[in-house]
């Protein structure tokens, strides 16, 4: 599997290959992928599975919003994850239990940071959200593409 993804995405490599590496075009291809992913599955989720209607969990219930984030996040999250250590970052020789519990936390210190900046942005600067949403985005992906490269799944030397 992984060697197929890895050539499809490398058919459209050389119309990039003069703005960056091949990992950072790897990187942007699998979450600009996932990403879009997630905005299916919430849309999906949202208009059809939820038909805008609460989601009862039997211990909680969810506003439809936060239902097809909660569904589309169930779903999306681990896709992350595999491509980025098969695909991505495929050299790091850390234990994937390592690897998940770090890419677990930069998703939620990601989400914190998304919520600030919006914040931020939004209600002290004044700009507008989607401007401000491309913003926050362009940030989060410089510090998850450092994040990950140094932390998450970077390779440890066997001396």
């Amino acid at each position: 599997m992984y060697q197929l993804i890895v050539n499809f995405l490398d058919i459209f490599y050389p119309l990039f290959k003069r703005f960056m590496n091949k990992r950072t075009y790897h990187y942007l291809a699998c979450g600009g992928g996932n990403t879009l992913l997630a905005l299916v599955l919430y849309s999906y989720s949202f208009h059809t599975l939820l038909n805008e209607q609460n989601l009862d969990l039997k211990i909680i219930e969810l506003k439809p919003h936060i239902g097809a984030f909660f569904i589309s996040f169930l779903i999306t999250f681990p896709i992350g994850f595999l491509l980025s250590r098969y695909v991505v970052w495929h050299e790091s020789n850390l234990p994937w239990k390592t690897q998940f519990v770090r890419h677990m936390t930069f998703v939620i210190l990601s989400s914190i940071l998304n919520y600030f900046l919006l914040k931020l942005f939004v209600e002290i600067f004044h700009w507008w959200a989607m401007p401000s949403q491309i913003s926050s985005t362009i940030i989060i992906v410089i510090f998850s593409y450092l994040t990950q490269r140094f932390f998450t799944f970077k390779t440890v030397s066997k001396d």
